[in-house]
């Protein structure tokens, strides 16, 4: 029982969540880019790896580390 309860909310999961993308919009990546040096650089680059994305094509993200107190 326990199992079959498991296999129905990871399937339900997994249709419910399955397709959505939350990409940026272009709203957001012109916030983003506005506190950068090069914006039109900047946007340029933000658009590419969304359309990247929505082709299902692999991105780089580059991972900064926390800077702490």
């Amino acid at each position: 029982m326990k199992l079959a309860l498991n296999i129905f909310l990871f399937l339900f999961a997994l249709l419910t969540f399955g397709k959505n993308s939350f990409s940026l919009t272009d709203y957001k990546i012109k916030i983003i880019c506005k506190k950068e040096k090069k914006e039109t650089i900047c946007i340029k680059n933000l658009l590419e790896k969304r359309s990247y994305l929505q082709k299902g094509k692999k991105i780089e993200i580059p991972v900064l580390p926390y800077k702490g107190n």
